[in-house]
């Protein structure tokens, strides 16, 4: 039969911490179930938020500056539209009209220049908030989790590999190593039977081939390494007919079962405990139920 093992798409998640610092707290303990968003861990804060409350308070300053200047130039430009009248008028001088929209401009251009500065202030406070997110790790999806390698007051960092590894909440699926004789025989939507590879029978279910491999690469289920240089498989993956709750790396083999149109049945190199292929068997009388 073809070798496999169980697995689910995109493996298990191995998470660690977005920068280095000094844990202050593990929220979650092994076989927990975690929903996405979940606290897992978080580092000290207490400089993080300070970057915070500064960056709050630089755009409170920025912000009452610009208020300041809006009123400033709103009077000054109501006195120069006065002045401007009053000499068109003969009632004032034209100097002093020139003086008064002088320094309603000027007032203007600090205006801008304030506005630059509440935007730019802003900002700041974003890179502060994002600075203090990553003080904290959280789940990215709903998964149980199986290892955790954290305690509170350790120094970490993400060169020191992950603290926490995931099993996320997805439908199992069968990683199975094709034989190159056999790639062009099987195929999507091909039935499957897949049973535990201990022989008990205990184990028996039913998939479904979900996509053959491009790529002929080594037999990584192999332990022999004379055995796993010469033979070349491709990965073919299958999906379960029924949810299953199979245990991550549980190694299974994989009996490929007659597609439709009535083809026979095809059965892949079988694998003694020895690791030595036997012949491939076709059966002329088996069909499709």
């Amino acid at each position: 039969m073809a070798r496999g093992r169980i697995d689910i798409e995109g493996g298990l998640l191995k998470l660690s911490m977005a920068r280095a610092g000094t844990l202050a707290s593990v929220a979650v303990h092994e076989g927990e179930q975690v929903k996405r968003g979940q606290l897992l861990a978080s580092l000290d804060s207490r400089a993080a938020q300070l970057g915070v409350d500064a960056a709050k308070a630089q755009l409170k300053q920025a912000q009452a500056q610009l208020e300041l200047l809006t009123i400033k130039q709103a009077s000054a430009k109501l006195r120069a539209q006065r002045l401007i009248a009053a000499a068109a008028a003969g009632a004032g001088d034209g100097q002093s009209a020139d003086d008064a929209r002088e320094a309603s401009s000027q007032l203007g251009a600090q205006a801008t220049a304030a506005q630059a500065a509440v935007a730019m202030a802003h900002q700041k406070l974003a890179e502060a908030n994002y600075a203090l997110q990553q003080d904290s790790l959280r789940a990215p999806l709903d998964a149980q989790v199986i290892r955790v390698i954290a305690q509170p007051g350790a120094s970490v960092s993400p060169e020191a590999g992950p603290l926490f590894t995931l099993l996320p909440n997805k439908p199992r699926i069968v990683r199975a190593e094709l034989n190159e004789s056999f790639v062009g025989v099987v195929h999507a939507g091909m039935r499957a039977e897949v049973a535990d590879d201990d022989g008990s029978g205990n184990g028996h279910w039913e998939a479904r081939v979900l996509r053959v491999g491009q790529v002929y690469g080594p037999d990584p289920l192999e332990s022999d390494p004379q055995i796993r240089a010469n033979t070349r498989t491709v990965e073919c993956v299958l999906a379960f007919e029924h949810p299953e709750q199979l245990r991550i790396g549980q190694r299974v083999v994989v009996h490929f079962l007659p597609g439709s149109a009535g083809s026979q049945a095809v059965e892949s190199h079988a694998v003694e405990s020895s690791g030595k292929p036997q012949a491939a068997t076709l059966p002329a009388s088996r069909t499709t139920p």
